[in-house]
């Protein structure tokens, strides 16, 4: 594959090792979106409606500030999109990384990794933070998924 970026946020680092394992079987650059006020295990506490992630969550324009960007960004095609399925989408942080590049023409195919849910309304959260790209449908994998399953899932978006 050329021109392929796998960005991904990891709050724990499992959708780390899922997309460590996607950027090797494509040969794609490996980014990792790093939140500009990391995560901690509090912030993460789904049961505590006080918690960072659920006020993040109940609040669809919430934009967590970002720490590092995609060094140009223009030459890459495809953007392989991982993150960890937080109240049956995407964290809002995906969209903060979305919505800082222009995404015309490019292919944004969400990778998710989940303690149980399916991709839920990902693809309706995250359109309208993908101007000009073409949103394919996501999936969700298990950090176990074996290099080949992975490879030929990633294969149908050369």
């Amino acid at each position: 594959m050329n021109n392929v970026l796998v960005a991904y946020f990891s709050a724990t680092g499992t959708t780390a090792e899922l997309a460590d394992k996607l950027a090797k079987v494509t040969g794609a650059k490996l980014h990792e979106i790093k939140p500009q006020q990391p995560y901690t295990s509090a912030d993460l506490d789904w049961m505590n409606k006080k918690s960072r992630s659920s006020v993040e969550m109940n609040d669809k324009s919430f934009r967590p500030a970002i720490a590092n960007q995609v060094e140009n960004m223009a030459q890459y095609d495809t953007i392989f999109l991982a993150f960890p399925i937080w109240w049956y989408v995407a964290p809002t942080i995906i969209n903060t990384f979305l919505e800082q590049y222009d995404l015309t023409g490019k292919k944004i195919i969400p990778v998710a990794t989940s303690g149980g849910s399916g991709m839920g309304n990902t693809n309706k959260e995250l359109v309208q933070s993908c101007v000009g790209a073409e949103l394919k449908e996501g999936k969700v994998f298990s950090v176990h998924v074996s290099e080949n399953e992975l490879k030929a899932w990633a294969e149908k978006y050369q």
